[in-house]
């Protein structure tokens, strides 16, 4: 019978289908090669100047007191890990940047939503968020610290204020920017408007979500860094100003590199949510 089933297929065709199954196989992996080669050379440029920044210290080219030096670095983190100060400055500052971005987004997700509902609402508040948006945040840390006080909660509202007008501005742009031939025929078929946000607005708006979440990420860790150094008496900002004022630039740098390895995780994070809402939708 499987004989006969495979004797009716055009002729050739079973061929056809290896070759091109081949050629796709082929096609797999080359990309994984690509991808391959510049992980690794991600890697070795990275390790490169960690190792000529070593160099050059103990060569005289460069003083280790202002730069600091990858082994100075090390000893210094291995200090903060034997008296467990490390875990408590890092828990600190992950607290406050991660409440902030998640608040700020979802809030200027929700504020963007608004303004879409309502046009005239928009009409009146578009030049207020794009005056707010200009304003440089960090003049507003003295007042958020007369409003609400010294501690956490002014470095989680210094993180909000900071993310929260850019999420809104740019997913309320994306709504703009959606099909509006797919919003029409889904009114012809008396769609609610919640049924047209749902089902067009954002499934067509999940590119520019993820992209305010991405941005997000960079201005709640600046938000948080900003109200450390001006409040806090716990977390990275607070060990970079220590630092800073003590003189000790093994802190310093060590701080800063603890704090790019924690926002590029947070970053790779936001980009597996990416992944999984474009598979969801």
């Amino acid at each position: 019978m499987f004989k006969q089933a495979n004797n009716m297929l055009p002729p050739g065709s079973s061929e056809n289908d290896n070759e091109m199954s081949k050629e796709h196989k082929d096609f797999l992996d080359r990309l994984n090669r690509k991808r391959i080669y510049v992980r690794v050379t991600q890697i070795a440029i990275l390790i490169a100047f960690f190792l000529l920044w070593e160099i050059a210290a103990n060569a005289g080219l460069i003083d280790p007191f202002i730069t600091s030096q990858p082994s100075r670095m090390l000893q210094t983190t291995i200090n903060l890990h034997r008296d467990r100060s490390l875990y408590i400055h890092i828990g600190y500052t992950l607290m406050e940047t991660i409440v902030g971005f998640v608040v700020g987004t979802v809030i200027g997700i929700l504020l963007a939503i608004i303004l879409w509902w309502s046009e005239f609402l928009a009409r009146v508040l578009e030049p207020y968020l794009v005056v707010i948006n200009s304003l440089p945040k960090i003049a507003l840390g003295p007042i958020i610290l007369v409003w609400i006080g010294a501690g956490p909660q002014a470095i989680i509202a210094m993180a909000l204020i900071i993310s929260l007008v850019v999420t809104t501005i740019g997913v309320h742009n994306g709504f703009k920017e959606v099909d509006p031939d797919k919003i029409k025929l889904l009114r012809t078929f008396g769609a609610t408007k919640f049924q047209i946000l749902q089902k067009v607005m954002l499934p067509a708006s999940i590119s520019t979500i993820v992209s305010a979440m991405k941005i997000n990420v960079g201005l709640a860790w600046v938000g948080v860094i900003v109200g450390e150094f001006l409040v806090s008496k716990a977390g990275l900002g607070h060990l970079i100003v220590y630092g800073g004022q003590v003189f000790r630039l093994d802190l310093v740098m060590t701080s800063v590199i603890i704090l790019a390895i924690l926002a590029a995780l947070m970053y790779q994070f936001v980009s597996w949510i990416e992944k999984k809402l474009i598979n969801w939708y």
